[in-house]
């Protein structure tokens, strides 16, 4: 299972690469919107903002999250990890319901160049 240090870990990783991507897919990260990732299996959400292509997490707390941002992440610490890494693939832990996306309709489409 992973820790919270290492979720952490890949939630800068992963703003990282957006920060550096191209194209279509710079555009679809450039969005300036709330953000949460709940991990279950710990029980604790990250919560901040995708703005400027990265995700700035400012807050980690225990339990769901406390407000509802516009783009909500739900899954494992492991899962987390794992899309990061590239050891596993969003549609397919999609399809499988071990990852949920929340958003509004146009930053779902939006999204989709991301993922």
């Amino acid at each position: 299972m992973a820790t919270i240090e290492e979720c952490r870990a890949a939630l800068g990783r992963l703003s990282d690469s957006m920060r550096m991507a191209e194209g279509d897919v710079r555009a679809a990260a450039a969005l300036d919107r709330s953000v949460s990732c709940h991990i279950t299996d710990l029980d604790v959400t990250f919560a901040g903002r995708m703005t400027g292509g990265r995700v700035e997490v400012d807050a980690t707390h225990p339990g769901p999250p406390r407000e509802r941002a516009q783009i909500r992440l739900v899954m494992a610490g492991d899962d987390l990890v794992g899309l990061v890494e590239g050891r596993l693939n969003f549609a397919t832990a999609w399809g499988r319901g071990r990852v949920r996306l929340e958003a509004g309709l146009l930053d779902l489409f939006r999204l989709r160049k991301l993922l």
